[in-house]
């Protein structure tokens, strides 16, 4: 029974973080987009740098401690309810926020074919906090849930940059591999982490994505 639990679990994740969910990831670059016009992310190894700098010191690190927080919340709608105004407090840009919340809500809307109470709870959430809590309800194991939240975020990220045209598929693949041990080491740290480990350095990013608002002839509305 276990190992049944187990492989349900895995099963659920994969699909909740599947490009294919309906949530419109593909929308949005987080800012990639004016990294890429600025010249800043220009190749491969450019890519796997910007999203390191990301996930170790910048907002997908937040997420993953956000998430952490909101897994553990889930059965309680007081801190569930505290944990969401922060993390859409967090948003640093309005396409950001924009973002996150737009993914939060959408998530909301296609897991409801996974019944739970904690669906009514969240109302509308920012996107790792609705992952959080609704993989909490679910008990999916927070570890692998970070991890697979910050795999798909990386495998948007890579989405992006084909897209934009400085990488191509192959070079897509090279990237996530390269970054299975940060994401790894990253899960691990927000797993036993908490929400006074917050905070952010990467400032780049967030002038990229601030700037992102005013590119003209962009693909993406982040």
């Amino acid at each position: 029974m276990a190992e049944e639990a187990a492989t349900q679990a895995l099963l659920r994740l994969v699909t909740w973080l599947s490009p294919a969910f309906p949530v419109g990831s593909f929308s949005y670059s987080g800012g990639l987009e004016q990294a890429v016009h600025d010249g800043l992310v220009a190749n491969a190894n450019d890519l796997r740098l910007w999203f390191e700098t990301l996930v170790n010191h910048g907002a997908l690190r937040n997420d993953a401690l956000l998430l952490a927080e909101s897994y553990r919340s889930h059965d309680d709608p007081a801190r569930l309810q505290a944990v969401g105004e922060l993390a859409e407090a967090l948003a640093g840009s309005r396409e950001r926020h924009m973002e996150t919340m737009l993914l939060g809500e959408a998530f909301l809307a296609a897991a409801s074919h996974w019944p739970h109470p904690v669906l009514e709870t969240l109302g509308t959430a920012a996107y790792p906090v609705a992952v959080g809590a609704v993989a909490g309800a679910h008990r999916t194991g927070l570890e692998p849930t970070l991890a697979a939240f910050l795999n798909a975020t990386a495998s948007s990220a890579v989405s992006v940059a084909i897209r934009c045209g400085v990488i191509g598929q192959r070079d897509g693949v090279g990237v996530l591999a390269g970054l299975e041990a940060a994401i790894a080491a990253v899960a691990s740290r927000a797993a036993r982490g908490s929400l006074d480990d917050l905070g952010s350095a990467a400032i780049m990013a967030d002038i990229a994505s601030l700037r992102h608002e005013t590119l003209h002839s962009r693909l993406f509305r982040s």
